[in-house]
């Protein structure tokens, strides 16, 4: 089978290696599409994410869809996708019944562990039977490769609270801040302005559902009731803490750079906002596929390139002036 791999900063090959085969309460997937999120490309450009540095080989990915190849539970050629989590389920974060936040978690496409967890980028992924999510009927398997960010963005609009009626900052147009964007519309979110430093990707979120949307410089007055912060930057940051109402909620979603940063922290004290970190997701995902035939998701898909053009498909997909999510496709050849 052919698997994207990275082995260090800018070195990503498309290698051939043996099929896997599947053990006992284990399911073979043959990947049809594969979305290319931020962390892929931090690996591919810098070898590391955060603290998380290569120190094998990696398969990229974590978000997929594609068909049952065999295994246990499931009949062959059911379409699926994949929560791509591997809490321990013993931490008292599992206890508390968070295990997005587990200490010890396992996920798809990561460097945390050594061994590192292999990821989904390649014709044959196995996982255990119960990270396997057969798609409702009608739902493509091509829509289903943005569930997992889709549940990463239903995981932070349920962090920010009912936002039904309510006027809603979003900092950040990218893939994942596009998605915030058509779930809060689907939320009941009376305004939704969203911010980012190219126009390209406000384009996205007005396809999605944003009602005001503005380039970062713009002289633009916000006093929002709920700000989410998708850019991953502490001007971002900043910017969700000055425009967020005095008793407003800021959620955290973009990971910020490691290390310390400087934001303007005593906003929180003196204007006695709640701010809220958002991570990953657990049973969003489940809550998502049925409803993912309804949401507008569809825009977020700038690209679909094939797994033999990978190189120009990672070029793209780190470019945010040109594009906003791009998938590889596993199943055309060329």
């Amino acid at each position: 089978m052919r698997a994207v791999v990275v082995h260090g900063a800018g070195d990503l090959r498309v290698e051939e290696r043996p099929d896997p085969t599947p053990r006992l309460g284990q399911v073979a997937i043959g990947v049809s599409y594969g979305g290319i999120c931020g962390s892929d490309l931090h690996y591919y450009r810098h070898g590391a994410v955060g603290d998380f540095r290569l120190r094998e080989p990696l398969v990229l990915g974590h978000e997929v869809s594609g068909h049952v190849l065999g295994g246990s539970g499931f009949e062959p050629g059911t379409p699926v996708t994949v929560h791509p989590a591997t809490p321990c389920r013993s931490c008292p974060e599992c206890a508390a019944g968070r295990p997005n936040i587990c200490r010890r978690a396992r996920y798809l496409g990561s460097a945390a562990h050594f061994p590192h967890v292999q990821g989904g980028f390649s014709d044959v992924l196995v996982v255990a039977a119960d990270q396997v999510r057969p798609l409702p009927d009608g739902l493509a398997v091509r829509r289903a490769a943005v569930a997992e960010p889709t549940a990463v963005a239903w995981h932070a609009v349920r962090q920010a609270g009912d936002v039904r009626g309510r006027r809603v900052l979003v900092t950040g147009a990218g893939p994942i801040g596009c998605l915030v964007v058509a779930v809060l519309q689907a939320a009941g979110a009376a305004e939704i302005v969203v911010t980012d430093v190219h126009s390209r990707p406000l384009d996205v979120a007005r396809a999605v559902g944003a009602t005001h949307t503005f380039t970062v410089g713009e002289r633009e007055e916000v006093e929002a009731d709920v700000a989410i912060e998708s850019s991953g930057s502490p001007a971002g940051f900043s910017t969700c803490l000055r425009s967020v109402r005095r008793g407003g909620t800021v959620v955290g979603l973009g990971l910020l750079p490691p290390g310390d940063a400087a934001i303007a922290a005593n906003l929180i004290v003196t204007r006695e906002l709640r701010v809220v970190g958002s991570f990953r997701f657990d049973g969003e995902l489940d809550e998502v596929l049925p409803r993912l035939g309804g949401l507008a998701v569809d825009p977020v898909v700038t690209a679909v390139l094939p797994v033999a053009r990978v190189a120009e498909a990672f070029e793209l997909a780190g470019d945010p002036a040109r594009s906003c999510k791009v998938l590889l496709d596993f199943v055309t050849m060329g």
